[in-house]
């Protein structure tokens, strides 16, 4: 039962949608309240790969348990060296490492495309995943209170980030 780490196809998507909305809908992991639909999922897709830019999925026993990904932090040019990751795990494969695996290949990549820093944000009480972070080496570099609400409740956002090289 181990765990493969590769990059998504297209025929991947439909598991990437269904984690992203499951996380979406039941967790403050994503700050939006909105399902998405295949055709936004899809262009993300194109618009990642006609970037450069990975989506690797982690796969056990056949099935795709999660997903992540980086692109543009920024859009000046000089910040073309700072990408921001996205990393979601299906609910029933959380806690089992792997995020950790879907991260080391990100950060893999992210240094052979020479990027510098790599930043995440994530909620405050997302406990788990500043855990994971701080474990990968990044640290916290900025917290931002109140600045989302969700499920009745202001959000506070923990940034993250790791200096590659």
């Amino acid at each position: 039962m181990s765990v493969l780490v590769r990059p998504a196809t297209e025929g991947d998507l439909q598991a990437i949608l269904d984690i992203h909305n499951d996380v979406l809908l039941k967790t403050t992991a994503i700050w939006d309240d909105e399902p998405e639909m295949m055709p936004v999922r899809q262009q993300w897709f194109r618009e990642r790969q006609a970037q450069n830019f990975p989506v690797l999925v982690a796969e056990k026993d056949k099935q795709v348990a999660g997903f992540a990904s980086y692109g543009t932090w920024r859009s000046r040019c000089c910040y073309k060296s700072t990408v921001e990751h996205t990393i979601h795990i299906h609910n029933g494969f959380r806690g089992q490492g792997m995020g950790v695996g879907l991260m080391r290949g990100l950060i893999g990549i992210a240094i052979e495309n020479g990027m510098h820093v790599m930043v995440g944000g994530m909620t405050a009480t997302n406990a788990a995943s500043i855990k994971m972070h701080r474990a990968l080496g990044f640290t916290e570099c900025g917290r931002a209170k109140e600045v989302g609400f969700k499920f009745g409740a202001w959000l506070d956002l923990v940034l993250m980030q790791k200096i590659l090289d």
